[in-house]
């Protein structure tokens, strides 16, 4: 590629600098396919003959079985996997292989490569996400029955069903499964045949390439098409926010699996010990959940500072993207096969979720929506179980336990129907609507996300 208008080579540290094809050989399969659609519509245009495109297309088909099979010899004197392959095409098809890029540059190849790369990718894990959406709501079925309270600023607020507590992350994850298949479209336009920058001077088809290559849509200017890289961002952002929610997860589990909380065990197989401590039992699982999140979100905000100030077309800079999504996309990989084991061996402490009910006065709205009910105006009860939680915390006693005739000096409405009203069950029962923690209501909600999930 130099030959023609540089007299010198790269220095061993430009050449260093300038590589790509240490990361960007995994786009290997994305660059063959694109090929074999340009090889096409060369022939098509008449550029290539039906023998070369033959040789072409055999060739290419080799390259695919040595990287599969691990026998092709990456080249770091070529710098990316564009190079790599069309030296070895050439070796391998003689005359024809030269051919194979003509009209096109390496400006629309990667382009077209990435995007059908960040396309499978983000199919394959809003499939995984349905999947991990399914565990949690099995843990949420599992214990469908079990009572927590719910926080609000860390201080006990009002009872829940646990079920309905996990569901709330149920819900997370399926924006996030939508948002990765909105990645996904936003990948789905085809950039082959844009050249450099200013088009194709061959009167290729890019509808055939379209179609060939199963993108829903062509990109309609030769310049955006060989400069954008909103999709990767748009890649990034679903997969930052996919991690933000897996680490609100993990604080939870890390938070409810100390010996302060006990509510959760989490399973050997997804913890780690101590190298001095033998009685630890580490949350690794979630710790390093919580941790790489703030990884994820640098690589969204190192990629989108990149792009802010570059002129178009093409610059080099736009080498940068690889990395962060690569790096993205194993993480992600990684992390959902074990919070989905962790989801499935997830052991909760019924005795401790009754015991952290205990305290904290949880039954307070219900006092005040007890004098609604009667015909209180709400601020005026709120103001009166205020009060109530007062006098219990003096008495050192719960709201069910404080006796009628404190509730009657603070009103005179206060009835012995009071106690079954704020009992734990009224409490859950009276959230009888939709995205309520009702148990009827929370059942509906899991067989309702089974379905979403199937």
């Amino acid at each position: 590629m130099r030959s023609g208008r540089f007299e010198k080579g790269l220095t061993e540290a430009m050449r260093e600098l300038n590589a790509s094809i240490g990361f960007d050989r995994r786009l290997y399969r994305e660059d063959i396919e694109g090929s074999l659609a340009w090889a096409k519509a060369l022939e098509a245009s008449g550029i290539l003959n039906s023998e070369e495109e033959k040789r072409i297309r055999d060739g290419l088909e080799t390259i695919r079985a040595e990287i599969e099979t691990e026998r092709f010899a990456f080249s770091t004197e070529m710098e990316d996997i564009h190079m790599n392959i069309e030296a070895r095409l050439t070796a391998l098809a003689a005359a024809a292989g030269p051919k194979l890029h003509t009209g096109r540059s390496r400006n629309d190849q990667v382009a077209t490569d990435f995007r059908l790369c960040l396309k499978r990718v983000a199919g394959e894990i809003s499939s995984e996400l349905s999947s991990l959406v399914a565990a949690v709501v099995d843990v949420a079925e599992r214990y469908v029955d079990v009572i927590i309270p719910a926080y609000t600023h860390l201080q006990r607020a009002q009872p829940v069903l646990l079920a309905h507590h996990f569901l709330a992350y149920a819900e997370m994850l399926l924006r996030d499964r939508d948002r990765y298949l909105w990645a996904a479209d936003q990948a789905d336009s085809c950039p082959l045949g844009s050249g450099a920058c200013a088009g194709n001077q061959f009167g290729m088809d890019r509808e055939y390439l379209r179609q060939r290559l199963s993108f829903k849509r062509l990109t309609h200017n030769s310049m955006d098409a060989v400069s954008d890289r909103d999709f990767a961002c748009d890649f990034l952002y679903s997969s930052t926010m996919l991690l933000m929610h897996l680490s609100r997860l993990s604080e939870d589990l890390i938070l409810w699996s100390s010996a302060e909380f006990g509510l959760v065990v989490l399973d050997d197989s997804v913890t780690t010990g101590s190298s001095m401590l033998p009685q630890k039992k580490n949350p690794d699982a979630c710790e390093l959940g919580r941790g790489k999140c703030g990884r994820v979100l640098g690589n969204l905000v190192g990629l989108v500072t990149t792009l802010k100030g570059l002129p178009l077309t093409y610059q080099k800079d736009l080498q940068e993207d690889k990395e962060a999504v690569f790096e993205v996309i194993d993480t992600v990989k990684l992390l959902l096969p074990v919070f989905h084991e962790m989801l499935e061996t997830l052991h909760v402490n019924r005795d401790r979720a009754a015991a952290l009910l205990q305290g904290g006065f949880l039954e307070a709205t219900q006092v005040a929506d007890y004098l609604t009910r009667k015909g209180m105006p709400f601020r005026q009860a709120h103001q009166v179980a205020g009060k109530a939680v007062r006098r219990a915390e003096t008495l050192e006693v719960a709201l069910t336990e404080l006796p009628l005739k404190e509730y009657k000096a603070l009103d005179a409405r206060f009835e012995k129907d009071l106690y079954p009203a704020i009992s734990l069950e009224a409490a859950l029962q009276d959230k009888d609507v939709v995205g309520g923690t009702a148990p009827r209501r929370v059942m509906d909600e899991i067989n309702r996300l089974r379905k979403l999930c199937e």
